[in-house]
């Protein structure tokens, strides 16, 4: 018999089922948070690596190259946000699968099983944003900002970049949530495509309006400087046509089904006559 059973329960055994599913999720969180938070510093000299590349293609000295902290307790408020940010990581699957399991008994079995390619398609394309983060774009962001610094003589005052633990953790949570979330584009445009709420064709029309409003998200969700948004925008973009190509495919395979249908009830009263 199924896990989930297609039948009507009672709010109070709905709110049990929540509080259950809430229990495991905020369980799973905690155990990864206390284990993150042990290893805080090995996570955050883990985050600074960029940032070293950074300094490197800038032609600095590494050795002399540090990060800051300006108040007593920055730095471990820093770790306590480093041992979060990796809790969530971690304990993603769990809480996915807490969810899961709550919005199944309402769903059938064939919007089962059309939600759990989704459901895995949503956690890699988050670390395939935050790989993009990682491994380009904030080394590429860190040694613009790099370049800014001014050695000094000839009259001129020396100008170094000397950044905050918190402000270089806050800036690059920002960058990876911002492309974690602008890489499930795809799973969004693809779902409502399932359920007939877009069409391959009306992503066509709006294209030139998705341009526009991609460059004015990536302003609003990387730091001000153009090669931040420029680089936000561009994968986007991308992944909006990417999206179009997702919901032709759901398109199609509708059509076929359709005419699969079609053709067995052809075949059906054909039989019958």
């Amino acid at each position: 018999m199924s896990d989930y059973e297609d039948k009507p329960q009672p709010l109070i055994e709905h709110l049990m089922e929540l509080r259950t599913r809430l229990m495991w999720a905020i369980g799973a969180f905690f155990v990864a948070f206390v284990g993150c938070f042990f290893f805080a510093k090995q996570l955050f000299n883990l985050l600074v690596v960029p940032y070293k590349w950074a300094v490197v293609w800038a032609g600095l000295d590494l050795s002399k190259s540090e990060l800051i902290y300006t108040a007593p307790q920055e730095f471990f408020f820093t770790q306590v946000k480093v041992a979060m940010f990796g809790a969530l990581v971690i304990a993603f699957p769990v809480i996915a699968s807490q969810i899961y399991k709550f919005v199944a008994p309402g769903l059938y079995k064939n919007e089962r099983s059309a939600f759990l390619p989704f459901l895995i398609a949503s956690p890699i394309l988050f670390l395939m944003g935050g790989a993009l983060v990682y491994f380009f774009f904030t080394p590429m962001v860190m040694w613009f900002f790099l370049a800014m610094q001014q050695a000094g003589g000839d009259g001129d005052v020396a100008i170094s970049l000397l950044p905050r633990v918190s402000e270089y953790l806050s800036l690059i949570m920002t960058l990876v949530l911002s492309f974690g979330l602008v890489f499930q584009l795809p799973v969004i445009t693809t779902l409502l495509a399932r359920v007939g709420l877009l069409t391959s064709s009306w992503l066509r029309e709006k294209r030139k309006y998705a341009i526009v409003i991609a460059f004015i998200v990536a302003a609003i969700l990387t730091p001000p400087d153009p090669m931040s948004q420029i680089g936000l925008a561009i994968p986007t973009i991308l992944l909006y046509e990417i999206s179009i190509y997702a919901a032709r495919l759901v398109e199609r395979k509708r059509r076929e089904d359709s005419e699969t249908a079609e053709s067995s009830s052809e075949v059906a009263e054909t039989d019958k006559a």
